[in-house]
């Protein structure tokens, strides 16, 4: 068991932690005076860039994951490398190569069409609304955001992701993620209840909602696709088909001649 301890003390928890410990900590923060410290974030699409400040040595970090949550993530990391003995040179170049299937994944398009494209695994209330509250953070123009929730699970959450899809997205277009064995337009249609705004289409089909969204995409917009991230297939009643959404923004491209 570890007598070190890694605590972000920009959380409310962290800072209790730091209260009731009091030794073998190394803290970090955004926003504090800590051990390590992050800042001159410099957020976009393709990442984000932050300085590290390492008691007093500064390191550029590049990662390829975009989002400030994840510079505090990057930030536990380090410390828990630099308590291992790593060198933080070791640990940048590590964490420059970072990538994770599905998650805040950049879709890589023609440079012309002006727009971005991210996949992302979020398939419950609070992860969607992370991770739209993160894209927000760099979007220049409208963020258009296509989700959905399965079938054969908690329908409780469904109004729920209603609400949170349309309120933090520009756009929404709510689409079937995997029905399993319910009828996919009685999904929507129950996602649909929690809805407030006019800001929304219902499209069943999930590559047409796609291709919609990518209709109205323009310079500067993002669209997120949320809900399946890594995965490379639709379940429908019985049946499992073929559906990488990567695949399906290529194959798009190519059918609408962009």
């Amino acid at each position: 068991m570890s007598n070190k301890s890694i605590v972000n003390i920009d959380d409310s928890y962290g800072e209790r932690i730091v209260e009731q410990v009091k030794s073998n900590i190394t803290t970090y923060s955004l926003k504090k005076p800590s051990d390590l410290k992050g800042y001159n974030l410099k957020l976009h699409s393709r990442g984000i860039e932050f300085t590290l400040n390492n008691r007093n040595e500064e390191v550029v970090i590049k990662l390829s994951i975009p989002g400030t949550y994840n510079v505090y993530n990057a930030l536990g990391c380090i410390g828990a490398a630099l308590n291992e003995g790593i060198d933080i040179y070791t640990i940048k170049n590590a964490l420059e190569k970072v990538t994770v299937p599905g998650r805040c994944e950049i879709i890589t398009l023609n440079n012309h069409l002006g727009f971005d494209i991210i996949v992302d695994y979020s398939h419950t209330p609070d992860s969607l609304e992370n991770i739209l509250k993160n894209v927000r953070e760099f979007t220049q123009g409208r963020l258009i955001c296509i989700f959905g929730c399965g079938g054969d699970r908690d329908r409780t959450k469904r109004p729920i992701m209603g609400e949170i899809g349309t309120e933090l997205s520009d756009f929404a277009i709510i689409t079937s993620d995997n029905p399993r064995t319910e009828e996919p337009n009685s999904i929507l249609k129950e996602i649909q209840a929690g809805v407030k705004k006019n800001n929304y289409e219902l499209i069943e089909n999930r590559k047409e909602a796609i291709k919609r969204a990518m209709y109205l995409a323009e310079k500067g917009d993002i669209i997120v696709i949320a809900g399946k991230g890594h995965e490379t297939y639709q379940i429908l009643k019985d049946k499992t088909i073929d559906f990488d959404e990567r695949k399906v923004v290529a194959d798009i491209i190519k059918e609408l001649e962009l």
